[in-house]
């Protein structure tokens, strides 16, 4: 990629978006455009369209997705496959149409079947049934992916679909309900910490930042203590979903970014399979680390980071979703990136980034 080049990060405010952005500013990238949702409805066919037709992007980053953890996946299953569908067939249709050089779609480790064998190498999709959880998220990053390779096999476009694992980072979302898990853990943890402490200052100061469910730190302290207990969140100990028992990997989302930016700089469509297959597929690559932690340990990990002295609890009338899910990243090592954030230091950083926010 040029310089110069015209580049669209689709997403850029979000957790992956604002940090690829910020990896090509970094880089030297001087010609980036970005339109939050209020400027660009990605939904919007007619509006993406004319987009493009104003800007014409040389290259692509399809970072923008409608997500969200364990929670928001069972309870919004028609947004989840119908919102992802919509916003993908727009961005590579017109990227299609607008002759874009290259793109990069962002897809999600949930695509792969409920009991792959671990670690998960990119040849195990469509082996299997899905988690159910999260099955109609994991089928519309699987049409995106799919779209992709079609596209390349048919017309000689260059799209090229990474699977990233779970990520967390700076501008995650810390949404009580729709958040991730480790995010949801961070944040519940210090609102259990800050309620032990007595340190309501911190509890409001929170809640104005990021209200839940309409109450924020205006409210009174009966309204935030019962909104706080609808989370497992309390004066004594803090109760998180299922039994903790469950395996995860994490990367850092600005880990991500550049794994992002370096497959863009260095990785073609021709490099993702064996030349001289008879059926080209499972073109996509997978980004992690390759190492797993349970989400108790993480827990752990998360009250010794934050200082809590209070009780942890686990509910396990609350589903765990996919009991281990790892990557073997050996394709992306094989071609030239590797990951250097472990968790241990990477907690550290968020819950920083989060008390500065």
């Amino acid at each position: 990629m040029d310089k110069n080049a015209k580049i669209f990060v689709a997403g850029h405010r979000g957790l992956v978006g604002s940090a690829i952005w910020k990896n090509l500013q970094d880089k030297g990238y001087t010609n980036l455009v970005g339109k939050t949702h209020k400027e660009l409805d990605l939904l919007d066919a007619v509006a993406v369209r004319k987009f493009f037709d104003d800007e014409q992007p040389e290259y692509v980053f399809l970072a923008a997705a409608f997500v969200g953890g364990i929670m928001a996946n069972s309870i919004y299953r028609a947004d989840f496959i119908y919102k992802n569908l919509q916003i993908q067939q727009n961005v590579i249709g017109e990227s299609f149409r607008h002759n874009v050089k290259k793109l990069l779609f962002l897809g999600s480790t949930c695509i792969y079947p409920r009991d792959a064998e671990q670690p998960m190498k990119e040849e195990v999709l469509l082996t299997s049934p899905l988690e159910y959880t999260n099955e109609p998220y994991a089928i519309a990053k699987i049409a995106g992916l799919k779209m992709c390779e079609s596209f390349n096999l048919q017309y000689g476009t260059n799209y090229i679909a990474v699977m990233p694992t779970n990520l967390y980072g700076p501008n995650d979302n810390f949404d009580l309900e729709r958040s991730h898990v480790l995010p949801a853990m961070i944040r519940k943890i210090h609102l259990a910490h800050c309620l032990k402490q007595g340190d309501w200052d911190a509890i409001r100061k929170d809640l104005n930042q990021r209200p839940v469910e309409g109450i924020d730190g205006n409210s009174s302290q009966e309204d935030i203590l019962t909104i706080l207990a609808k989370y497992g969140i309390s004066n004594t100990g803090v109760k998180l979903w299922g039994t903790g028992t469950p395996l995860r990997e994490f990367l850092w989302s600005e880990e991500m970014a550049d794994a992002s930016v370096f497959v863009m700089e260095h990785v073609d469509f021709k490099d993702t399979y064996k030349q001289g297959d008879k059926d080209i597929r499972n073109c996509h690559i997978n980004i992690g680390t390759g190492k797993e932690i349970s989400i108790r340990e993480l827990a752990e990990l998360i009250v010794a980071t934050v200082g809590y002295q209070g009780q942890l609890t686990f509910d396990s009338t609350k589903p765990d979703g996919t009991m281990r899910k790892l990557t073997d990243p050996s394709k992306l090592h094989s071609l030239g990136w590797h990951h250097q954030v472990e968790i241990e230091e990477g907690v550290q950083r968020m819950y920083g980034w989060y008390l500065g926010k």
